[in-house]
């Protein structure tokens, strides 16, 4: 079939209506693709994402070096007489109290979690105040050897765990040595008593620390006598030296430099002299008559820090049993301790101190 002239014609316009469409659209996508690859891909075209700063990791809340310790907290009763020294593994503790008992006498409470010793002596009995001094860290273990009238009963009923050679517990060993009185000589395998218990691991107790001293009012510490006593006209003298050589206090029981029984120096990185309410406690007294001292470290008071051969004057307060202990400056700031171990001597109100 042959088409008319006027037929060709509309045919060949469509035909070059569509060729010019077809250019537009491609002339148009050429020139999109060549502004688009002229334009170079840089980090900077990308959003960046960055990562938020890794925390770091939380500190020993006892010494403020290393890791928080993995082991159960355990504080254990130990003596403090001639009879009971040396004293086994007291330099590997990292709290260690030092408090009235009766007669003028004093009694340690060692608080024990980044180390757990195979051997810790020499154990003794509990005291009424050692819930209360204790509670700080939380329900945690404590060993020791029994105790009198309401020293017990206050320590179930404040819901820590009660570790007691007299309840018979595992773990103790007698261990005579040269000096004992065939009593004080009462040991513990820490080690195995912490893969036993199931108390609570460390957490704060209200301490903060720093190795520096910026900011803080200072004064020489390199010599620090105090006296611990409560009701009784006497007490138990305490003195601790600093020593620049290992950089540490070193305490000194007659003018003479105390050793663990390996051998080790007993010293401390920062030691706290805490002015506490001390009364005598009827409801417990010895063989002899004498009534324990009750010591209250719930409330606020003086104290004094020593680290780094300079003593800080300041206050503590400890508003519940289940608080920290705080710590503060004359200016009510906190009054940060050496990174280290501590010693602490609950010294009664108004009891004289050279530092």
């Amino acid at each position: 079939m042959i088409s008319s002239p006027g037929a060709r014609s509309t045919a060949a316009a469509s035909l070059a209506v569509l060729a010019l469409f077809a250019a537009a659209c491609t002339s148009d996508s050429a020139k999109k693709a060549s502004a688009t690859s002229s334009v170079p891909v840089t980090s900077s075209s990308v959003p960046a994402t960055t990562a938020a700063p890794a925390k770091p990791a939380p500190k020993n809340p006892f010494t403020g070096v290393g890791p928080v310790p993995r082991n159960p907290v355990i504080a254990v009763k130990i003596d403090d007489t001639e009879p009971g020294r040396p004293q086994v593994a007291i330099d590997q503790a990292d709290i260690v109290y030092i408090e009235a008992v009766e007669g003028g006498l004093t009694r340690l409470a060692a608080v024990f979690a980044t180390h757990m010793p195979k051997k810790v002596g020499y154990v003794r009995s509990t005291r009424p105040s050692d819930p209360d001094l204790l509670l700080q860290y939380g329900k945690i273990t404590e060993a020791y050897s029994g105790g009198a009238h309401d020293s017990l009963p206050r320590v179930r009923k404040s819901g820590i765990t009660s570790w007691s050679n007299d309840a018979g517990a595992a773990y103790y060993f007698r261990a005579p040595h040269a000096g004992d009185h065939g009593y004080i000589n009462l040991a513990l395998n820490l080690a195995q008593v912490a893969k036993r218990t199931k108390t609570n691991r460390p957490r704060s107790n209200g301490w903060t620390f720093s190795p520096s001293l910026a900011g803080l009012t200072t004064q020489v510490g390199t010599n620090l006598r105090t006296v611990v006593t409560g009701s009784n006209r006497g007490g138990t003298s305490v003195q601790f030296k600093w020593n620049p050589k290992i950089k540490k206090y070193v305490r000194y029981i007659d003018g003479v430099a105390q050793h663990a029984a390996d051998g080790s120096l007993v010293s401390a990185t920062n030691v706290i002299v805490q002015f506490c309410r001390v009364v005598a406690h009827p409801a417990d007294t010895d063989v002899n008559g004498n009534p324990s001292q009750f010591t209250y470290t719930v409330g606020k008071g003086k104290v004094a820090v020593f680290r780094q051969a300079r003593r800080v004057d300041g206050t503590w307060s400890r508003p519940t049993a289940s608080a920290g202990t705080a710590l503060l400056t004359a200016a009510g700031k906190p009054l940060p301790l050496n990174p280290g171990n501590t010693w602490v001597v609950l010294a009664t109100r108004g009891a004289p101190l050279q530092g």
